[in-house]
């Protein structure tokens, strides 16, 4: 790719979201986060891996949760006290975050990271969703026909709504609102595969875009 770029990818439990950027990082040669952001970040700031992990896109109820159990700072296991405040781990994500966006072209989906590196020259932001049927479709085959149909539709729910929890509390944008995104798509109109053709489309179309005067 000519100059870096970042793209972002919010998206609705069992849109396929993860899919879909998994395909569109190997398309574009670039490196793909989800989880994996979680051990940047604890490297990054010297904690456990263990604390972003249970905190992991949880509002701050979530977050003081994790937190109450201790946490384990430069290899030592250490309570809770007021050296980590709950925005503080939301904030030591996003400077990890940050640098790597210095650092590389990437994929990162979810944590908020559209807000987060919203003043990044080369963001482009992307929010994808589906029909209810095909996601409760999707949840089943994630979790290999172990759960019902019902099971599927409630996890399906408390999902979205902890998700839309910590986006909406970290930023000052609502979680899949058309609007607090450059682009959001239905991957029920094309497919999954189409979908990612049409990213890779705008992404071209950005990449070969002269900067403004």
């Amino acid at each position: 790719m000519e100059r870096n770029i970042v793209i972002t990818i919010g998206r609705q439990f069992g849109s396929g979201g993860r899919k879909v950027g998994q395909k569109l990082a190997k398309v574009l040669g670039i490196n793909y986060y989800d989880r994996e952001i979680l051990a940047v970040a604890a490297r990054e700031s010297g904690l456990s891996e263990d604390v972003f992990e249970k905190a992991d896109e949880q509002a701050a109820s979530g977050l003081s949760y994790a937190l109450t159990t201790g946490y384990s700072y430069m290899g030592m296991y250490m309570p809770y006290t007021d050296f980590l405040s709950n925005d503080g781990l939301f904030q030591l994500q996003s400077d990890a975050i940050r640098k790597l966006a210095e650092k590389e072209s990437f994929i990162l989906v979810g944590r908020c990271a559209d807000y987060i590196l919203r003043e990044h020259p080369g963001l482009m932001s992307f929010f994808i969703h589906d029909t209810r049927e095909n996601r409760v479709r999707r949840i089943q085959e994630y979790r290999n026909h172990e759960v019902t149909e019902e099971q599927a539709k409630e996890l399906m729910m408390k999902t979205d709504k902890s998700r839309a929890a910590y986006y909406n509390y970290y930023t000052n944008k609502t979680w899949g609102a058309s609007c607090s995104y450059h682009f959001s798509i239905d991957v029920s109109v094309l497919g999954v595969d189409e979908s990612v053709a049409v990213m890779r489309e705008l992404v071209d179309r950005r990449q070969n875009m002269k900067p403004p005067h």
